[in-house]
C-alpha cells in the first residue's frame, strides 16, 4: 500500500510537472550541474535523506544551507503546480515529490510537525513576467552540507545557495537574454499563510536593502507573531527597482537588465531584534566575501562538528550515520545577533552575556535522545540550551520552563514537562553553570498549581486524584498525560535531591509512582480510569489515536499520537517496578517481544499501526527495555533490526518525523552500540552496526570504540568491555564513557 502511495504520488508530481513545461514551453532536459567540494565527512551527509515518502510519516527534512545550530536554513519552497501544497506534504517547505519550486526562503523548522518561519522568499524571474512556481527536475538538483542548487528551466536559471549562521547567502546564474530579475516577498510564510506589517526600503547610497514583517506561523501565531527583519544587499548593479503592493502583500521587484551567462550574487541577513542588527548581521558574516567563501565556511563549520565521531564503516552506514549526525545539529537555532542581542520571550531585546541564546527546541521529543546526545559531544550546545531556558523562563511571565519554544514564545505544543528531564540529567551529569534554581521553582510551579502557558493540563485533578481521570480531562490524552507527568515528577524528585530539598525529593518521588494508577491488572495495559476509579469500557489497544482522529473518536483518545500498545512501556523512571506490573519478567518479555513483531511490515508506512513505531517518540526506548527483564539479546536483536530496518539512504530514510534531530540522534546513538536512559546518567548497552569509531567528546577526551567481528549477521554482543573491564550489566554510565578510552565488543551470530 505504501508503495502504491508513493507511485501514485509520483506520476501525479510528473504528469503535472510536465504539462505545466508542456503549456510553457519548458525544457526538463538534464544540465550539466556545478560540481561542489566536500569534505572528509561532509561527503557522506545526503540532505535529500528524509524529504519524501508519504506526506504524513515522512522525516519533514530539508535539504536547504544552513551552518551547525545555524539560523538560516536558506532552501527551496515547493509545491504542486499552481502553487498548492497538498495534505502535510512536509512542514519543512520542502517535500520531495512535489514538482515545481515557489521560490527559495530563509529558514524553516526541520524535522517537525509543524510550520514556521519561510520568511523573505526570494524567486528568480526573467523579462517581463510574473514571478510565480517554477517546474524543475531532481536531475537537476543538488545538495550537500552548507549548499543547494537547483536548475530551473522556465527562467534558464541556475540557482545556487549556501548560508552563515544568520545570512542566507544566493548565487543566481541567468542564461537568458531578457532582463533578469529577482523578486523578493516580504510578506512571505509557511503553507498558505502571509505575514503582516511589512515594510521595505533601499538606500541607493549603501546599496541596502532592508524590511520588516511580522511573521504568522503555526507557533509564531501562537504568540502574536514574530517580529523579523533583513538587510539585503546584491553584487550586481541595478538597472530598475520597485516595491510593489501594501503590508499585508509586499514585494520587492529588483532588476538588472540582459546580464545572458552572468551571475547575481544577493546576500540577505536576518534578525528578529532591529534593522541595524541586520544590518550588522550582513556585514560581520560576509563583507567582502564571495559565495564560494562562504560556502567553504559553511563546509568546515560542518567538518568540525561532524569530525567528532570519525567512524569506520561500509559508505552506506557512514552515509546514514553522517546525515544523521547533521541532522541532530541543525536545530536549536542560534537566535543571538553577532552583536549579543536577542528577542526575549517578553519581546523585548536582551544581552547573552558569555553564551549563546538558542531557541526551537523539540523538548518532548529532544530530551530523549538529542540532549543527551549534546552533553557528550556538545557540551556548549547543551549549556547554551540551558542557559536560554533559564531566561525564557524569567522573562516569559508564567514562572514556566517552555516545553517547545520556537521563536521568541511559548509553543503549547505536545503537553507535561519535557524541560524536566533535560535539566535533572544535564545537572547529574556536571553541568552546574546556570542557574538550577530559577528552573527548580519553576518547575515544581507546573508540577503543583495550573499555568497558562505550557503549563499541565488537568493538573487540578492530577494532582487530587493521582491520574488524570476521563470523565474530567479537560482534553483528551489523559494515559499519555499521566505518564508523562509521572516520569517528570521523578526527574524534579532527583533534582530535588541533588539540591538537597529532601522533603521535596519526598514530595515528587511519590508523584513519580502515579504511573501505577493507571495500570489495569487484568488487561496489563495502562488504561484510562474515570473519577470512580473504574477503567473505562471501550479500550482496544490495536487502534491508535489516528484512526479516532478520522474514524471513530473514542477507542484510543486517551493516548497522544499512538495506541495503547506503544503507551504501554512508558515509564522509564521506574522501569523495573513496570516490569513487576506485568507478574513476571517472561510475561513482560513476550509481551513486549510481541509488540516489536508487531512493527509496520515498510519503514514510513502510510500506517504505522499499533504496533512498534520507532517514528514517534514513545517507542524510541522500547528495544532496550529487554535487557532490564534479563534478555539483553532481544535488544540486540531489535535494536539491529531497527537500525537495519527503519533508517536507509532513501528520501524515505526515516519512519517518522525527525522531530529536531530526536530519531536522528537515536540512530547515531544506536549505531555506536549504546543508548541514553533520559533524565539519568545512564546508557543502555545495544549492538553496534559500525566497524569501529572514534569519538571525541566534549571534555576532550576520546572514546574508541571496536565491534570485533560486526556484520548483518552477526549482532549479539557476547562480550563488551571498557578499557579492558568487562561490563556485566545493563548501563554504562556517562561518567565511564566521559573518561574516555576503549569500549569494545564482541560480536556473534548466535546470543
Amino acid at each position: 500500500m505504501m508503495n502504491f502511495i508513493r507511485i501514485l504520488v509520483s506520476v501525479f508530481v510528473t504528469v503535472e510537472t510536465l504539462f505545466s513545461c508542456l503549456v510553457g514551453g519548458v525544457s526538463l532536459k538534464t544540465v550539466d550541474m556545478p560540481e561542489v567540494e566536500t569534505g572528509k565527512y561532509t561527503k557522506y551527509v545526503d540532505p535529500f535523506i528524509g524529504t519524501g515518502g508519504i506526506p504524513w510519516t515522512c522525516g519533514m527534512l530539508s535539504p536547504a544551507a544552513t551552518t551547525p545550530f545555524g539560523l538560516v536554513r536558506l532552501g527551496a519552497d515547493t509545491c504542486f503546480v499552481g502553487g498548492g501544497y497538498g495534505f502535510k506534504t512536509n512542514t519543512s517547505g520542502y517535500y520531495y515529490e512535489h514538482g515545481h519550486i515557489k521560490g527559495f526562503s530563509h529558514s524553516r523548522l526541520s524535522g517537525t510537525g509543524a510550520e514556521d518561519y519561510s520568511m523573505f522568499r526570494v524567486t528568480p524571474v526573467t523579462g517581463t513576467n510574473e514571478p510565480g512556481s517554477m517546474p524543475y527536475s531532481h536531475k537537476n538538483e543538488t545538495a550537500s552540507a552548507g549548499y543547494y542548487s537547483v536548475y530551473l528551466p522556465s527562467v534558464a536559471c541556475l540557482a545556487e545557495m549556501t548560508a552563515s549562521v544568520h545570512t542566507g547567502v544566493h548565487r543566481y546564474t541567468f542564461l537568458d537574454k531578457d532582463d533578469a530579475r529577482l523578486y523578493i516577498d516580504v510578506t512571505s510564510s509557511t503553507g498558505n499563510r502571509t505575514a503582516s506589517n511589512a515594510t521595505a526600503e533601499y538606500d541607493e547610497q549603501t546599496g541596502v536593502l532592508t524590511g520588516y514583517c511580522l511573521l504568522p506561523g503555526q507557533f509564531a501565531g501562537r504568540y502574536d507573531g514574530l517580529p523579523t527583519y533583513f538587510a539585503a544587499k546584491f553584487d550586481k548593479e541595478i538597472k530598475s527597482f520597485e516595491i510593489v503592493g501594501d503590508e499585508n502583500n509586499l514585494g520587492v521587484d529588483v532588476n538588472f537588465g540582459s546580464i545572458e551567462g552572468e551571475s547575481v550574487e544577493l546576500k540577505l541577513a536576518v534578525s528578529f531584534v532591529s534593522k541595524d542588527n541586520a544590518i550588522l548581521n550582513l556585514e560581520t558574516e560576509t563583507k567582502d566575501k564571495s559565495f564560494e567563501d562562504v560556502r567553504k565556511e559553511a563546509v568546515a563549520l560542518w567538518e568540525d562538528r561532524l569530525s567528532v565521531a570519525d567512524i569506520q564503516a561500509d559508505d552506506e552506514t557512514k552515509t546514514v550515520f553522517y546525515t544523521a549526525l547533521y541532522h541532530s545539529m541543525t536545530m536549536p537555532s542560534n537566535f543571538t545577533d553577532v552583536n549579543g542581542e536577542y528577542l526575549g520571550f517578553d519581546k523585548q531585546a536582551h544581552v547573552a552575556e558569555g553564551y549563546t541564546y538558542r531557541t526551537d527546541m523539540s523538548l518532548w521529543d529532544t530530551v530523549r535522545s538529542t540532549h543527551p546526545l549534546y552533553t557528550l559531544i556538545a557540551h556548549d550546545v547543551q549549556e547554551d540550551c540551558l542557559k536560554s531556558l533559564v531566561e525564557m523562563t524569567k522573562q516569559g511571565g508564567v514562572n514556566a520552563v517552555p516545553r517547545w519554544p520556537q521563536g521568541a514564545g511559548y509553543t503549547s505544543s505536545m503537553f507535561g514537562d519535557p524541560a524536566n528531564i533535560m535539566i535533572t540529567e544535564s545537572y547529574i551529569k556536571g553541568f552546574t553553570d546556570f542557574d538550577v534554581e530559577t528552573l527548580y521553582n519553576a518547575m515544581k510551579n507546573t508540577s503543583d498549581n495550573r499555568v497558562d502557558r505550557d503549563g499541565r493540563d488537568c493538573v487540578e485533578v492530577y494532582n487530587e486524584y493521582g491520574y488524570i481521570p476521563q470523565d474530567l480531562a479537560g482534553r483528551e490524552e489523559s494515559v499519555s498525560h499521566t505518564l508523562e507527568y509521572a516520569w517528570q515528577d521523578a526527574a524534579l524528585a532527583k533534582l530535588a535531591t541533588l539540591l538537597g530539598n529532601e522533603e521535596d525529593a519526598e514530595k515528587y518521588g511519590a508523584k513519580a509512582m502515579y504511573y501505577k494508577n493507571l495500570f489495569n491488572p487484568e488487561t496489563k495495559y495502562f488504561h484510562a480510569r474515570t473519577s470512580d476509579g473504574k477503567f473505562v469500557w471501550n479500550f482496544n489497544p490495536n487502534i491508535t489515536y489516528f484512526y479516532d482522529m478520522v474514524l471513530i473518536k473514542k477507542f484510543a483518545d486517551c493516548y497522544s499520537e499512538g495506541s495503547a500498545k506503544q503507551w504501554r512501556w512508558n515509564a522509564l523512571q521506574d522501569i523495573d517496578g513496570m516490569i513487576e506490573l506485568f507478574g513476571s519478567k517472561e510475561y513482560f518479555v513476550d509481551e513486549l517481544d510481541k509488540f516489536m513483531k508487531a512493527a509496520s511490515p515498510s519503514r514510513g508506512g502510510i500506517d504505522p499501526g499499533a504496533g512498534y513505531w520507532i517514528g514517534n517518540e514513545h517507542d524510541l526506548h522500547t528495544a532496550y527495555l529487554f535487557a532490564n527483564a534479563g534478555r539483553p539479546d532481544l535488544t540486540q536483536k531489535w535494536v539491529r533490526w531497527t537500525l537495519d530496518e527503519r533508517f536507509s539512504t532513501d528520501i524515505n530514510g526515516l519512519d517518522g518525523n525527525d522531530d529536531g534531530g530526536a530519531l536522528s540522534a537515536w540512530y547515531v546513538f544506536s549505531s555506536l552500540g549504546f543508548y541514553p536512559l533520559a533524565g539519568t546518567d545512564q546508557y543502555w548497552i545495544g549492538s553496534p552496526c559500525i566497524d569501529s569509531a572514534t569519538v571525541t567528546l566534549s571534555n576532550g577526551n576520546t572514546l574508541k570504540i571496536t565491534a570485533n567481528n560486526q556484520g548483518d549477521k552477526n549482532v549479539y554482543v557476547k562480550s563488551v568491555t571498557l578499557n579492558g573491564v568487562k561490563l556485566d550489566g545493563v548501563y554504562v554510565t556517562h561518567e565511564q564513557l566521559m573518561n574516555g578510552g576503549e569500549l569494545v565488543f564482541e560480536m556473534s551470530k548466535t546470543a
